[in-house]
């Protein structure tokens, strides 16, 4: 059995996200010690692991409890459970190609800023002079370098 703290550390979440998922029932089941503490075994840690990557996907808390009370229901809700995972799949995918956006855009930059310092390139790196994405023409109106 685990404490708010030690699952927190566990999970990567915050105590302060542990106690508001618990205290919005997305962990069904919860043990409880003789002062009322919260505690959590391995079932209970699925849950929360439930939560943070359906709530990282940008789910909303009662869209998470509708899917654990699916759950719960058991075997007749399989097919909207799966339903919901493959919605939650794509989005994670969604986001997963946005982030790799973000990263190479940032690289670029950083390569920029590491060629100029050097002396390899020779033109300024001011933002005003960066480009939307490689081989793309300049931001409206901007320098057209």
């Amino acid at each position: 059995m685990y404490t708010v703290k030690e699952a927190a550390k566990l999970l990567n979440l915050t105590e302060h996200t542990i106690r508001y998922y618990t205290d919005r029932k997305l962990v069904p089941h919860l043990k409880r010690d003789k002062n009322n503490n919260r505690l959590f075994d391995d079932e209970a840690l699925n849950w929360l692991l439930c939560a943070k990557f359906f709530r990282h996907c940008g789910m909303s808390i009662e869209d998470i409890k509708r899917y654990i009370d699916l759950c719960l229901e058991g075997e007749s809700t399989i097919k909207e459970r799966y339903n919901i995972m493959v919605k939650q799949r794509d989005i994670a995918q969604a986001q997963l190609e946005e982030a790799k956006k973000r990263a190479k855009y940032i690289e670029e930059k950083t390569n920029d800023y590491y060629n100029f310092i050097n002396g390899k390139i020779s033109d300024d790196v001011n933002l005003i002079k960066w480009k939307v994405l490689k081989n793309e023409k300049p931001l409206p109106g901007k320098d057209k370098s």
